[in-house]
């Protein structure tokens, strides 16, 4: 174990579908369409854990919670987030701050980040101060400006525990 900063990216994107819930980072959001996904398609959680993961070198979501594997079929995915951030403290890390990119078209997010915002905290035992929620649209370009997918790329810090 090193005593040494550690610094991981996550990506996640889904095809978005009529009659799925959309769920970012915790928070069930009011929109006609959700992630097409094995689990409940999250992008945040999803995109937090792979930077987690990478950080404290330790593969990656799919390696953890493969989605041929039918226990994770519609998986919550703050639950495997909070198993994901038990690995990592038990690799000897905790992490001390994330920064979030979503990137969807619609719905609109401004209203939501602050909800996001807090529920990320919690579920990573960080300040809310230490987490930023950051929304951006696509400019109508490609399938995320075109309101067929949603993403979410995240930056996280690690130090030792």
């Amino acid at each position: 174990m090193t005593t040494n900063p550690r610094v991981g990216l996550g990506y996640d994107i889904h095809r978005l579908v009529e009659g799925r819930p959309l769920i970012l980072g915790g928070v069930k959001i009011d929109h006609p369409k959700g992630p097409f996904a094995h689990s409940d398609g999250d992008v945040v959680l999803h995109a937090i854990i792979d930077a987690l993961l990478g950080a404290a070198a330790l593969g990656d979501i799919g390696e953890l919670f493969p989605d041929t594997d039918p226990a994770h079929k519609d998986a919550d995915s703050a639950i495997l987030l909070k198993q994901v951030v038990s690995r990592v403290r038990d690799a000897g890390f905790k992490p001390t701050n994330v920064d979030v990119n979503i990137h969807a078209e619609k719905p609109k997010l401004s209203p939501h980040k602050p909800a996001i915002r807090d529920s990320v905290a919690k579920l990573l035992d960080l300040d809310p101060g230490c987490v930023n929620i950051k929304a951006k649209t696509n400019e109508t370009l490609g399938p995320i400006g075109n309101e067929q997918a949603i993403a979410c790329t995240t930056v996280v810090m690690l130090i030792a525990a």
